[in-house]
């Protein structure tokens, strides 16, 4: 994927419109971020998963990160009100993080750069990628691809 080329990925079964590329520079590396859906659209149209928890859930956004070392990483960044300063914890959602990673993360990657790692993560509303917001409760994981399955690496 080249700087300033526009991308049309699929994601959960459906042809997503082509994003901006955007190109942030910090701490001598390069991150090159696809934004999948305009802002606008992710308040009203994002798509809502049954994960197993049970919990309301939508997602936010989808992009590629290279932070210049050779591995490639994915994240998926999904919003579910639930979480919220602990009203729903963590070990109720676990299971979640690998459906999401296995039944959307994955299937949307098919005939596109395959990265080394996805990293889904919760949040409890929408925050700005790489911002502090400390009322706000996120939860990450991280795996990597091997034969088409999500293994679980942790942090």
């Amino acid at each position: 994927m080249g700087l300033g080329n526009k991308v049309t990925r699929p994601f959960a079964g459906r042809a997503v419109p082509a994003g901006r590329t955007l190109l942030a520079r910090g701490g001598g590396c390069a991150l090159i971020l696809t934004l999948l859906w305009a802002q606008a659209a992710l308040a009203t149209d994002a798509p809502r998963f049954d994960v197993p928890s049970g919990e309301e859930i939508r997602f936010l956004d989808s992009f590629y990160q290279d932070a210049g070392d050779g591995v490639v990483t994915v994240r998926f960044r999904f919003v579910m009100p639930a979480i919220a300063g602990g009203r729903v914890p963590y070990a109720q959602v676990a299971d979640d993080f690998l459906y999401l990673c296995a039944e959307h993360a994955l299937p949307s990657l098919e005939g596109s750069q395959s990265p080394d790692k996805i990293i889904i993560s919760l949040a409890d509303q929408e925050v700005p990628f790489g911002k502090i917001v400390p009322e706000a409760t996120q939860f990450f994981e991280a795996f990597r691809i091997e034969n088409a399955d999500c293994i679980w690496e942790g942090f």
